[in-house]
Formats: C-alpha cells, sequence, structure tokens
C-alpha cells in the first residue's frame, strides 16, 4: 500500500465512529476524481489550452479584429473576461478543422 494512504489506514482504525461518515465523503472524492481521470481520453488530458488576444485570435482565424469584435457571439471559442475577449486556442483549431472539409466540398461543386 502506498505511504500516502498508510496515515489514512491508521486514522480510520483511531478515529471516532461519529467521524466515519465524514472520512468516507474525503475519500469517496478521492476515488471520484481518480475515476474521472481514468475515463477521460488521453488526448484531453495531455491538451493545455492557451487563451489568445483579439489581434492573435484574428490572425489565426484569418479575420479582422472589427469583425471578431461585431461576431463574438456566434463562436463557442469566445472567454469574456470583464469587457475583455479572449479566444481559447484549442476551441479555434476545432472551429478550423470543422471548417475545412465543408470549404473542400464547396471548392468541387
Amino acid at each position: 500500500m502506498r505511504a500516502e494512504l498508510q496515515s489514512v489506514l491508521q486514522t480510520a482504525r483511531e478515529l471516532p465512529v461519529e467521524q466515519l461518515p465524514s472520512l468516507l465523503g474525503e475519500l469517496e472524492e478521492v476515488r471520484c476524481t481518480a475515476m474521472a481521470r481514468l475515463a477521460m481520453p488521453t488526448s484531453v488530458q495531455a491538451q493545455s489550452d492557451e487563451l489568445l488576444n483579439i489581434a492573435e485570435a484574428a490572425r489565426r482565424l484569418g479575420l479582422s479584429k472589427d469583425y471578431l469584435y461585431r461576431h463574438h457571439s456566434e463562436f463557442s471559442f469566445i472567454r469574456r473576461v470583464g469587457r475583455k475577449l479572449l479566444f481559447s486556442a484549442s476551441g479555434i483549431e476545432r472551429y478550423i478543422k470543422q471548417r475545412i472539409p465543408l470549404a473542400s466540398k464547396s471548392a468541387r461543386a
């Protein structure tokens, strides 16, 4: 057994009975967190997101800053911090990947 769990086991042996439900709840939280991490796809676990300013988002999307300001509510990858608009880099990448098949289909027609 891991050293970290040895102390928890000792606590469970010595804790007053009326405090055991609280301990069980805390252990359940630890178990659920570990299970959630195991259930998460590996690509999501390794992926980190970066918030971009409007200039960088406009450059990546090939749109003007003005267009992004006017149409920001149409995009799901926008994050508002106060009055400032920030853009999820991974959200932009997903958006671009979804748009590419549509563009190539319309070019063939």
